[in-house]
């Protein structure tokens, strides 16, 4: 009988253990570099640092990185962190136009995040269409957008013309003796702002308001005061303002200080939603009471798809209170969150398969759910009022939804 001796049998062991351990140890170098080998996740977008839309651009950018930063320390996307690259806009559509292409063809990035505003969502659009990349829309909800009819967008508020109705339906509400009888209508000559304020005019008509003002348009970037004059001038019970941003809100809402004309009721298509920005603008709290908006997103105390992490986050990141944060800002991330979720979903960064899991499934974001027709609308949501009351950005209406009842005439 053949028998090997203790000896023999030891070395053998400790030999198998060695070559064990070396291929453990090799097996792990390459697991943690193929991991730390791993390049990013490339995301592009373009924000409005300068120009006219610079407030609103600052806060998209923010929401932007807030969301980054949240999906980097939870692991990333597909085992690879994320890092966005952005590029100035200047608040132009030349610029938007030129920052997508460089983003595409010199970059490389790998996903697309759209701009603000709707004036540069619709030609940016068109080139990330060009090159059937999924284009992920903060903004962008103007009609003028969707009957681009580009199947590679997707837009996470909701469409715009409907913004305007909750107000329209809340001054209807109102019981004859003391509803207003007179509205100025103003707007921006902007794609998102201009169809609400033609819409408000359509939902208002049953009520037999006189128009004593309007409709009257102005350009992008220009100086709003001869118009806010003429608006006080009229007397109106009810303004009704189609605003781009911050800058012109604001201009308004001085000036009628200024000339101690204060409505019934004034309704702004976008500004007053920016939180502290807004109040710091025009003087603080008490010249915001009573001022209307419509937000169909997030505000504080929403119990919508990871509201606890991005208000927390938020806070920790930049102080203040709830009350402070942008809806742009809101916007940028749930646009983020969708992204996150179809490329979690799909396992995949291949344009064609997100597109297409896109328009078949339904998905939540800070906003509420979200779902896509074939032209990137929204067809989900409901569109709130909101109205800034002691300081407090609240839902007042409709009553289902409302956290105190809208004041109505507005305070001094």
């Amino acid at each position: 009988m053949f028998t090997l001796s203790f000896t023999r049998i030891e070395k053998a062991i400790s030999s198998i253990i060695v070559a064990v351990m070396l291929l453990a140890g090799l097996s792990a170098c390459t697991q943690a570099n193929t991991f730390t080998n791993q390049t990013p996740i490339t995301i592009g977008y373009s924000a409005s640092l300068t120009g006219s839309f610079k407030d609103d651009g600052h806060a998209l950018q923010q929401g932007f990185q807030l969301w980054a930063n949240d999906v980097n320390k939870s692991g990333g996307l597909l085992g690879r962190q994320v890092k966005l690259i952005g590029l100035d806009d200047k608040s132009t559509q030349a610029q938007a136009k030129a920052n997508y292409l460089t983003l595409i063809n010199h970059d490389h990035v790998n996903l697309l995040l759209g701009p603000y505003s709707s004036l540069l969502a619709g030609p940016t659009a068109v080139i990330a269409n060009k090159y059937h990349m999924a284009f992920f829309m903060p903004s962008g909800s103007a009609p003028s957008i969707y009957s681009k009819h580009l199947n590679n967008i997707f837009i996470v508020t909701l469409p715009s013309v409907q913004n305007l109705q909750a107000f329209s339906y809340y001054i209807l509400s109102i019981p004859q003796a003391q509803r207003p009888v007179t509205v100025a209508y103003v707007s921006v000559n902007s794609p998102f702002a201009l169809p609400q304020v033609q819409a408000a005019q359509n939902y208002l008509a049953p009520g037999h308001l006189q128009t004593v003002y309007g409709p009257k348009t102005y350009e992008p970037n220009a100086n709003v005061t001869t118009i806010a004059q003429q608006v006080a001038a009229s007397n109106a019970d009810v303004a009704i303002l189609g605003t781009s941003g911050l800058a012109d809100s604001v201009a308004f809402v001085k000036t009628f200080k200024q000339l101690h004309y204060n409505p019934k009721a004034i309704v702004f298509t976008s500004g007053p939603n920016e939180g502290s920005l807004f109040l710091k603008a025009i003087g603080g709290a008490s010249a915001a009471e009573g001022i209307f908006i419509p937000d169909p997103g997030w505000y504080p105390g929403a119990a919508t798809y990871q509201a606890d992490q991005f208000a927390s986050e938020y806070l920790a990141q930049h102080g203040g209170s709830a009350q402070d944060i942008s809806a742009t800002t809101t916007e940028a991330y749930a646009a983020g969150q969708l992204l996150a979720q179809v490329v979690t979903q799909t396992h995949s960064l291949d344009q064609t398969t997100l597109i297409n899991a896109l328009h078949a499934n339904t998905y939540n974001s800070l906003l509420g759910p979200l779902s896509f027709n074939k032209d990137g609308a929204n067809t989900i949501g409901i569109p709130n009022l909101f109205q800034w009351q002691k300081g407090q950005f609240i839902p007042v209406y409709p009553n289902t939804n409302a956290e105190a009842n809208p004041e109505y005439p507005k305070g001094n």
